[in-house]
């Protein structure tokens, strides 16, 4: 048996023990064979001496953690004794992990991922950014950060958050309330990350003076948008010519990121997403940047990673199985064409 005694120092033991010792009883789960006891600042793991020093590894690491980014979310632990790279250590330290802006009650936030830095750095060296990725990546969230940012240090005068109000299965029409009623529920996620960098009382000025402004995209046609920072969220669900009507309405002084998930297309099935083609005709300019976001930058529940990489096996399944029917039709045809003495026409196959 092995006994060790570890004295914490300079963190916040609350945070990194949880509500109710909720983190600490996770690295318990993830040790079922050392018993973990704490008083105060000081841990006592008793075991075999594997598992002890493997425990003692994983809370020296926690405390690391929390040390370097004064917090320590349950779902960073949860990653952590499951054996993965935490998010909040796939940066590690240095300038590449920066603070973007301080939320409310000082919450830092920054990139958690190579991909989301990449993200920030491209911000910072374009006028206007695509960022594609599955949901959970950050994109909205870091977008609205940066948008923080530029107008905290005066950048520019406001910001402008806007979606098309796509109906993912339901209509507009059949719900209760007023225009801003009906349209809000489509805006939320904007105002979830709002809530969570901007004080109560300043957001609700902001919001009254216009300074930030949220809205759906059909109302900035007509408009000139400079001085703002402009973001498109969900523009995966814009027709080409609404794009082209986005796009045209950034003024020289602006700053723009459009962000999308091609997997999530929401559009009746004629209708092509203007996404496609802005990113086939736009990227390549000079000034305009792109960044791809995978499920490793997940940073929702540990599940989300596992269920995106099951939908795009599905996905890519699906695709394998439909290819090989093709064939086989295909084959089938030139079969019957060869049988009756005749060339197969191609402009006939499905």
């Amino acid at each position: 048996m092995s006994e060790i005694i570890l004295t914490v120092d300079g963190v916040d033991l609350l945070e990194l023990y949880g509500e109710k010792n909720s983190k600490l009883n996770l690295l318990r789960k993830a040790y079922p064979d050392v018993t973990i006891t704490s008083r105060g600042n000081s841990l006592k793991l008793t075991g075999e001496k594997k598992d002890t020093q493997n425990a003692k590894s994983k809370l020296e690491q926690m405390v690391r953690m929390l040390r370097e980014h004064k917090e320590l979310s349950t779902q960073t632990v949860e990653d952590l004794m499951a054996g993965g790279r935490p998010f909040e250590s796939k940066l590690g330290n240095g300038q590449s992990n920066k603070t973007i802006v301080h939320g409310r009650a000082g919450k830092v936030i920054k990139a958690k991922t190579r991909n989301q830095r990449t993200f920030v750095e491209s911000s910072e060296t374009n006028d206007i950014v695509f960022a594609l990725g599955p949901a959970g990546t950050g994109k909205t969230y870091m977008a609205v950060a940066l948008a923080v940012r530029a107008l905290r240090n005066r950048i520019v005068k406001k910001i402008i958050l806007t979606r098309p109000a796509v109906e993912a299965g339901e209509s507009l029409g059949f719900l209760p309330g007023d225009l801003k009623d009906k349209v809000d529920p489509y805006l939320r996620p904007l105002y979830d990350a709002l809530d969570d960098m901007v004080p109560a009382e300043k957001l609700a000025k902001f919001m009254a003076d216009r300074t930030i402004e949220v809205a759906p995209l059909a109302f900035m046609r007509g408009r000139t948008l400079d001085n703002a920072f402009i973001i498109l969220d969900e523009a995966q669900n814009t027709t080409p010519m609404q794009l082209k009507m986005f796009l045209t309405r950034i003024g020289p002084s602006a700053k723009a990121i459009i962000n999308g998930d091609l997997s999530q297309i929401d559009l009746p099935r004629n209708q092509v997403s203007g996404l496609y083609q802005a990113l086939d005709i736009l990227t390549n300019l000079d000034g305009i940047g792109l960044v791809k976001l995978d499920e490793e930058d997940v940073v929702r529940h540990r599940l989300v990673k596992s269920i995106i990489k099951a939908y795009n096996k599905s996905d890519e399944e699906n695709q394998k199985r439909w290819e090989e029917k093709r064939r086989q039709k295909r084959e089938e045809r030139e079969t019957r064409d060869k049988g009756h003495g005749t060339l197969p026409n191609n402009d006939f196959l499905e």
